[in-house]
């Protein structure tokens, strides 16, 4: 059976095998959410580690305030990313791993081209919007978050998250309907 998260996490402060326990369960999310942010799965396997190594420094002092522990580890992992964009020109590239995945799911390289456009130009699009609707829209698609964690890891309230997903959503379509798609 399931250890309740909270009584989990206060494991964690003297038991790193409690740490490993939290480790399994968020690690596959926060590698996706940073994967994401940085489109290169070496940097983001670094940077999920050094999120989960972050963690394990400061679960001592990590207090529960009624959100899900892995809001906390999202904050940590927003903050690496932020970190990782200020020291490095953004990255707008496919990293082949993902073109090779995809090409074996294709029946024609025709379809290839096509759904590699249609990836990149998304991709481009989300590139173009303000930094936090990108981390809402990734946070959105990568996470089982709510709106209301959202907002936490964001430092904004559930109704600001909701609203700026719709305008976020609008503004990402009109983009792409004036680039052709």
């Amino acid at each position: 059976m399931d250890e309740p998260e909270e009584k989990l996490v206060e494991r964690a402060k003297e038991d790193p095998e409690a740490f490993g326990v939290l480790y399994e369960r968020y690690v596959d999310g926060i590698y996706q959410y940073i994967f994401y942010r940085t489109g290169n799965r070496l940097d983001a396997e670094d940077l999920t580690a050094r999120t989960f190594y972050k963690a394990l420094g400061s679960v001592k002092r990590y207090t529960h305030r009624g959100l899900p522990f892995s809001a906390w580890l999202y904050r940590i992992a927003h903050n690496l990313v932020a970190n990782w964009h200020r020291d490095r020109e953004r990255r707008k590239t496919i990293p082949l791993d993902v073109l090779v995945l995809t090409s074996k799911e294709r029946d024609s390289a025709q379809q290839v081209v096509e759904s590699n456009e249609r990836v990149e130009a998304l991709r481009e699009a989300i590139g173009r919007l303000a930094p936090d609707r990108q981390q809402l829209v990734i946070l959105k698609h990568t996470s089982d978050l709510s709106n209301r964690e959202i907002g936490r890891v964001m430092g904004r309230s559930e109704g600001a998250i909701k609203a700026l997903y719709h305008r976020t959503l609008h503004a990402l379509r009109k983009d792409l309907q004036r680039r052709g798609f």
